[in-house]
């Protein structure tokens, strides 16, 4: 496979999961303090939405992105 239909089915596949799940969590650590023997550390959760039209536009790019290299 050439890498324009690798980058063509990772769009559709990238878009279909976008469409599929709307949104995808994470954690990062924000804050470490040491104090002695003691350690704190702070988890904060973080949500990314991900908006319906980036879903159909990596479809859709994805999409034409095979087309144009089947047809090459």
């Amino acid at each position: 496979m050439d890498s324009m239909r690798i980058a063509a089915i990772v769009l559709i596949v990238a878009g279909a999961l976008g469409l599929a799940y709307g949104s995808f969590r994470y954690s990062k650590d924000t804050h470490e303090a040491k104090i002695g023997p003691v350690e704190l550390a702070v988890k904060e959760k973080e949500t990314v939405n991900v908006p319906q039209w980036a879903g159909i536009g990596a479809i859709v790019c994805g999409g034409a992105l095979l087309l144009v290299s089947l047809k090459r």
